[in-house]
């Protein structure tokens, strides 16, 4: 049977039932308004990539670090979108926010800027800190400038994150 759109290969067999894909090809982005309740979509939206990849471990960490990576940026350009960007890739998850605020030519504006961000991620830089991650900053490398922020949860310290907080979540 020939496809009646001759740039369209045709469709292949779907052999058993469908799997879920592999943690290892996690590469989702989403783009969100920089407004109060894009914190709240980013959250839902990555709690819900982590459980059709089958890492639902790391949702707690993942989940309260997404929130925070958005409510940070959007209050330093108010209205403008932020683009989310979320991988998992060797054992580890990668999320990274991208706002259109470029960085300062002048130190004393950078510095003031620098400090203001670092104070808007405290809780998700100890969240990090204790699922043994990394986390940063940096001008952004998509078109249009601005900054990128990042933290990357490794998969053990990411899926003991409640474990270590006392909680009694499984």
């Amino acid at each position: 049977m020939s496809s009646p759109f001759p740039s369209c290969p045709p469709p292949r067999p779907v052999e058993g039932e469908c799997r879920p894909p592999e943690p290892d090809g996690l590469a989702c982005s989403l783009t969100v308004p920089g407004a109060p309740y894009s914190a709240q979509i980013a959250r839902g939206a990555v709690r819900a990539v982590l459980h059709t990849y089958r890492l639902d471990p790391l949702a707690p960490a993942a989940v309260q670090v997404t929130g925070e990576l958005i409510a940070a940026t959007w209050h330093l350009e108010p209205g403008r979108s932020l683009y989310l960007s979320v991988r998992y890739r060797e054992d580890a998850l990668r999320l990274s926010v991208y706002d259109g605020h470029a960085p300062h030519s002048h130190p004393r504006l950078a510095a003031h800027c620098e400090a203001r961000r670092r104070a808007g991620l405290r809780v998700m830089a100890a969240v990090v800190r204790d699922c043994g991650g990394a986390w940063g900053f940096g001008e952004s490398r998509e078109p249009g400038g601005g900054t990128r922020t990042w933290a990357t949860l490794p998969h053990a310290g990411a899926a003991g994150y409640l474990r270590c907080q006392g909680s009694d979540l499984p």
